[in-house]
């Protein structure tokens, strides 16, 4: 006779920010998961004076740090400007090929403009793997524009003026913890009272500590604490609960690189 886990369906909550998450959802249903999309943060476009707003041709090079951080700030620049070409020997980087899709599917990005991230095979795509990248350069940009959001790591920046790069940092967006409606919730209790475990896709600490937030809330921190997790970079591990489980549970904790088809693998996997 099959127990009562067996038969129990295998949930992934997918957190990413509302448009991130349905292509991974659809994949994870055909391979016999019940996804539910449930973001843990939502993006708001910060405003920018045309006036106040840094131009890509002022600097030698301009890091995004994230997908959004290229949307946004392409918005932002083509509502003070129109629509513009890239400036030509000005350098984009970004963190990861999934941030650089982002900008190559600006119309403001020719074929020939270049565009330096850490490659698909990378072992990590984060700031660090972005400076390995960097550092093959002959020699560093002088002038450096980091587009962020108004919270995050600052390594990089900081790694960069260490080398003696003077570096702008401008915000494009914030971040706001999601708000989750009375049947999201309830779908949570129901799951939650039944003994399920469910495994939550965690991508960012803002992000963690807002879904923990919203389950302390609502009585639900026990059920997270015993949930499984699979994050997409080590230090995220620390915004987890760290749970024990019997020798023969699968591993609370998955890492891996933050593309669907890694997150796919590592949810198989979980």
């Amino acid at each position: 006779m099959a127990s009562a886990a067996a038969e129990s369906p295998r949930v992934a909550i997918l957190t990413r920010p509302a448009g991130r998450n349905e292509a991974l959802a659809a994949r994870l249903r055909e391979a016999g998961w019940l996804p539910c999309i449930l973001p843990a943060l939502e993006i708001r476009a910060l405003p920018a004076a045309s006036q106040m707003l840094p131009r890509p041709a002022d600097y030698d090079m301009v890091v995004f740090v994230s997908g959004n951080a290229a949307r946004q700030y392409l918005d932002q620049w083509t509502q003070a400007d129109g629509p513009s070409a890239w400036p030509a020997g000005v350098i984009a980087a970004t963190v990861g090929p999934a941030s650089a899709q982002a900008l190559r599917e600006s119309d403001s990005f020719g074929a020939n403009t270049t565009v330096l991230h850490p490659s698909e095979s990378a072992p990590s795509h984060d700031s660090e793997a972005l400076w390995d990248v960097l550092q093959g350069l002959p020699r560093l940009p002088a002038r450096v524009l980091l587009v962020r959001g108004t919270q995050g790591r600052d390594w990089l920046g900081d790694k960069l003026e260490a080398h003696g790069a003077a570096v702008t940092r401008h915000a494009a967006y914030q971040r706001h913890p999601a708000a989750w409606d009375a049947g999201q919730l309830e779908r949570l209790r129901r799951w939650a009272d039944a003994g399920l475990r469910a495994t939550w896709l965690i991508t960012s600490g803002e992000g963690a500590d807002a879904v923990r937030a919203r389950l302390d809330e609502a009585g639900l921190a026990a059920w997270w604490a015993g949930c499984g997790f699979v994050l997409t970079h080590p230090s995220l591990a620390r915004r987890v609960p760290a749970a024990c489980h019997d020798a023969g549970a699968p591993a609370m904790v998955k890492i891996c690189l933050p593309n669907d088809e890694s997150i796919f693998q590592a949810f198989v996997a979980a």
